[in-house]
């Protein structure tokens, strides 16, 4: 099966001649025909993307670094010409007019976007159910959930309907589904790839990264991607290194801190196995394993609800049945215009979430709520930055649990927001985490986190490297 590639395999027979751009592209497009007709990881591929991929895939130039390499998009990310819906009605038939940084940047290097992937509303979820069209659906079981946001994106690539594909990762909505798919899932140090083009949900958390089979495509899609844009103020005008040319250093000489707050009780017994197994491993391939604590771990969930809930409210205020998306029909006014477009656009999840954001942001509990938690945020991050003082690196679970049922915690979110409480931390502190399959429990695939400083990504990638070896 020729999807079931990595990207690395499928560029050597690209440029061995063995196989066309055109022969990837038209097996993408049968793999979304049939093997995800069940599972929902795409938004349905239409003609016009296929016909627009396989224009590209005839033009492609297969020495360029991905060329003519399908590349799926998860439904946040702009491409021009093609919708972006962000899995949402109130989106329902928006075309994108330009392509996001990320997006002109692959495309540079020779890749093909292919492919909408679903995706919770605006990012909000941990499940996928929370998308307006349908659920995403775990491969390794088609009633549990894939995780989210970027679930669809982690579905296809698991399921080889996809090469590889990018999400984004706001509270650990690239990491939790790549665990939960047995996929390798990239969450980049804030503001190294540009966040331009990609719709917001929280600002000062969100970015993009790649959903990939392996950890050498994951730093391949990060080289393609990473980089200053003057387009977007908060992307890091720091230089990119070559993410790929120690990626078989090892660990030997590399010290890894296990904070004691991340392996607490109520981690499911098969997932702390894994994650002990790897560390093992990672010790018998000469990483030294240290003791650490990051003391302020219990507050991240309520810090993060808080100012994300926050920054939501302001970001999709723009969504108002004026400018663009749906429009409620023969308003009466405009404040009728307003309540009825939002009221019927958004979900269940979102409008939650707008309105906690809005309660946080009032005059009444401005600095009750908000300036706390901003002040606690600091806290946490000082946590990372007194931590890698002394180690180079910190493993711990993606999640407590394997992926669950479908519908397990429909009747309570908080569940799903606690689910969470291991990747949170890194956003709210902007440093760059991974999560690389590292065994099993009760037959469902378990992810080991690690987290490096702002922009040691080449260090994170290396250690990534080492685990994706150690644990086959």
């Amino acid at each position: 099966m020729l999807t079931s590639l990595t990207v690395h395999a499928l560029r050597q027979q690209l440029r061995a001649g063995d196989i066309t751009p055109r022969d990837a592209v038209l097996a993408v497009a049968e793999a979304a025909r049939t093997r995800d007709r069940t599972l929902g990881g795409y938004l349905p591929l239409t003609d016009s993307q296929i016909e627009e991929a396989l224009r590209l895939a005839d033009q492609a130039d297969v020495s360029r670094p991905l060329g003519g390499v399908p590349i799926a998009i998860k439904d946040a990310i702009a491409v021009a010409g093609d919708r972006c819906t962000c899995a949402s009605r109130i989106l329902e038939g928006y075309v994108s007019p330009y392509d996001a940084t990320a997006i002109a940047r692959l495309r540079a290097a020779g890749a093909i976007p292919l492919g909408r992937t679903n995706m919770d509303e605006f990012a909000m979820g941990s499940s996928n159910e929370n998308s307006a069209f349908f659920p995403a659906r775990n491969p390794h079981d088609p009633d549990r959930t894939p995780g989210g946001s970027s679930g669809g994106s982690a579905t296809v690539v698991a399921a080889h309907s996809a090469f590889a594909a990018l999400g984004s990762d706001t509270g650990g909505s690239i990491r939790q589904p790549a665990s939960f798919t047995g996929i390798v899932g990239l969450k980049p140090s804030y503001g190294r790839i540009s966040r331009h083009g990609l719709v917001a949900f929280a600002s000062s958390l969100e970015g993009i990264g790649p959903m990939t089979k392996s950890v050498a495509d994951a730093a391949l899609l990060l080289q393609a991607m990473a980089g200053h844009d003057p387009l977007d103020s908060t992307s890091l005008n720091a230089p990119v290194p070559d993410y790929l040319a120690g990626l078989e250093d090892g660990v030997r000489g590399l010290k890894i801190g296990l904070p004691r707050e991340y392996f607490i009780d109520g981690i499911d017994p098969g997932v702390r196995a894994a994650i002990d197994t790897a560390v093992t491993r990672l010790a018998d391939a000469g990483a030294e394993i240290v003791d650490i604590s990051l003391p302020h771990t219990e507050f991240a969930v309520a810090v993060y609800y808080i100012v994300a809930t926050a920054e939501a409210s302001s970001n999709l205020a723009r969504f108002d049945g004026i400018r663009y998306g749906h429009r409620a029909e023969r308003p009466s006014d405009l404040n009728d215009l307003y309540s009825r477009s939002r009221a019927e656009g958004f979900g269940a999840e979102v409008k939650r979430r707008i309105i906690l954001g809005t309660y946080v942001l009032s005059s009444g509990y401005y600095d009750a709520y908000y300036v706390k938690a901003q002040k606690v945020r600091t806290l946490i991050r000082r946590d990372f930055t007194n931590a890698f003082a002394s180690v180079d690196l910190i493993a711990s679970p993606v999640t407590p649990t394997t992926a669950w049922k479908l519908g397990s915690f429909s009747d309570n979110p908080l569940q799903t927001y606690l689910a969470d409480i291991f990747t949170i931390a890194a956003n709210l502190a902007g440093i760059c985490g991974i999560s690389i399959p590292c065994g099993q429990s009760n037959g469902l695939p378990v992810g080991l986190q690690l987290m490096a400083p702002p922009l040691a990504e080449p260090t994170l990638l290396r250690a990534a490297r080492a685990a994706e070896i150690a644990c086959p």
